[in-house]
C-alpha cells in the first residue's frame, strides 16, 4: 500500500511540476503573477512535507489543486494569445489564495 501511494504521490508531483514550470513570458505580468504564485505554493508545500507538517496525503491534495489551477490558466492563456484577461487573473487568484489558506492551516 506504501509503495502504491508513494507512486501516486511521485505521479501527481512530476504532473504538477511540469504544468507549474512554465517560464516568465517577458511582458506579460499577469501570466507571471500566476506563475509566481503557483511555484510558490509548490516550495511550501514541498517545505511542509520536508519538515513533517504536511503529510503525504496532504501534498497530494495541494498539488493537485495547483496543477488544475495551471491547467485553467494554460486554457485561458491559449484562448486570448498567451494573455490572461482581469477577470480570468482574478478567478485564478481566487483559486490560488483558497490553496495557500489551506496550506497554511495545515502547516500551523
Amino acid at each position: 500500500m506504501t509503495s502504491i501511494l508513494f507512486a501516486f504521490v511521485l505521479g501527481t508531483r512530476l504532473a504538477a511540476a511540469q504544468a507549474i514550470a512554465q517560464a516568465n513570458v517577458a511582458g506579460h505580468p499577469r501570466v507571471n503573477e500566476v506563475n509566481q504564485r503557483l511555484d510558490n505554493q509548490q516550495n511550501r508545500i514541498d517545505q511542509g512535507v520536508a519538515n513533517g507538517t504536511v503529510t503525504q496525503k496532504q501534498a497530494v491534495r495541494d498539488e493537485t489543486q495547483d496543477a488544475n489551477i495551471a491547467r485553467r490558466e494554460s486554457v485561458d492563456e491559449a484562448r486570448h494569445g498567451g494573455h490572461l484577461t482581469k477577470a480570468e487573473q482574478k478567478r485564478l487568484n481566487h483559486s490560488e489564495n483558497q490553496d495557500s489558506k489551506r496550506i497554511y492551516r495545515q502547516k500551523h
